[in-house]
């Protein structure tokens, strides 16, 4: 998916469901932080206010780094 990224925040440790939390960001567009629900057994996102994310604090992911059940939910969440 051209112009997407994903990343992790260096600075603090985040976790949710006993996985890692990761943001997304396509272009220029909304940061998403992904968050894993084991209840649900899924990912879900939530967009993430400007003001409370810092650019300095993301760690870029590569693709292949990235849980494949979070690959898959982050592809649907961008093809809709």
């Amino acid at each position: 998916m051209v112009g997407l990224r994903v990343f992790t925040n260096c600075s603090t440790i985040e976790s949710h469901g006993g996985r890692g939390v990761f943001y997304s960001r396509r272009d220029d567009g909304p940061y998403y932080r992904w968050s894993y629900y084991e209840n649900r057994d899924e990912w879900q996102a939530g967009r993430v206010l400007p003001s409370r994310i810092s650019q300095r604090e993301l760690l870029m992911m590569t693709w292949k780094t990235v849980p494949e059940r979070l690959q898959r939910s982050i592809i649907e969440h961008y093809e809709d």
